[in-house]
């Protein structure tokens, strides 16, 4: 076994511990009646410096043991204990934890400045990693998390508006971006002891200064892809027009009035509001 790993310790039953302290306070009292002040002496101080060595642990909490500078173990077990009283007793809870954190500024793969938020449960797995190899495992679980999001903002654009070719982005994909983070994350914080359950991202957005351009931006994709759809079907259905008035000879069409039959038709299936048809009361054309 290293010395950097966590060792379990096998802790002293408290309440039997606590029944020989009572034992030595009944026989010091006993022996100052009968006038014997040194063993009286002996027996309190025994009794007292006892006293220190008690310790509860409470479901899913540790209690590390330092013995004047060296780490002897961690006491998981939960119960009431006695240990050496010259020991140190460090608290470590073994609880999952919920870490919520605000929206930060930082920038995409293309240099747009975003705001991610992140939601993440995680829990001391290593005591000794928490206790000893990093200066303060809360502090150190909030500074690595900031970390992980701005690099992982970092290889990401926020979507594919400015680079079509981009398979994986911040918005669209989830799922992947989200692993990613937890992985991220996880080996982030293997230093410290910590085990990630779960990361993912719970706010992503423009930050403030571009959000309203982005947001007309995006509107405008979103015309420029319906317009598209809406042309492609109605070249599809004037070709079909003419086909089937071709096909079943009800009319014959020169180029010309080709021409003016699909440019009315086209105006009559894109235009954005309703048309007002002209009714022809002279000759055929």
């Amino acid at each position: 076994m290293k010395m950097t790993d966590e060792k379990n310790v096998n802790a002293i039953s408290g309440y039997t511990v606590l029944l020989i302290v009572l034992l030595f306070l009944a026989v010091s009292v006993w022996q100052l009646v009968v006038s014997q002040v040194v063993w009286t002496i002996t027996l309190l101080v025994l009794a007292f410096l006892s006293m220190p060595g008690f310790m509860i642990v409470n479901p899913n909490e540790s209690k590390v043991l330092v013995l004047f500078g060296a780490y002897k173990g961690t006491v998981k077990k939960n119960g009431f204990w006695w240990v050496n009283p010259f020991m140190v007793k460090k608290n470590i809870s073994l609880r999952a934890r919920n870490l919520d954190s605000e929206p930060i500024k930082v920038n995409d793969k293309l240099g747009n400045p975003v705001m991610i938020g992140v939601v993440m449960v995680w829990k001391v797995e290593d005591t000794y990693k928490a206790s000893f190899d990093v200066d303060d495992y809360k502090v150190f679980v909030d500074i690595q998390n900031e970390a992980a999001i701005r690099k992982l903002a970092g290889q990401y654009p926020y979507d594919n508006l400015e680079d079509e070719n981009a398979q994986l982005t911040l918005r669209s994909s989830s799922e992947e971006v989200n692993q990613m983070l937890e992985k991220e994350i996880t080996d982030r914080l293997f230093i410290a002891g910590i085990k990630v359950v779960e990361a993912r991202i719970n706010y992503l957005a423009y930050a403030q200064e571009i959000a309203g351009s982005m947001l007309k931006r995006q509107q405008a994709s979103a015309i420029i892809s319906a317009r598209k759809k809406i042309v492609e079907g109605a070249v599809s259905m004037v070709e079909m027009a003419l086909k089937e008035l071709s096909e079943k000879e009800i009319i014959e069409l020169d180029d010309e009035r080709k021409a003016n039959m699909v440019s009315n038709l086209m105006v009559v299936l894109t235009a954005d509001k309703d048309v007002a048809p002209v009714l022809n009361t002279g000759t055929l054309y």
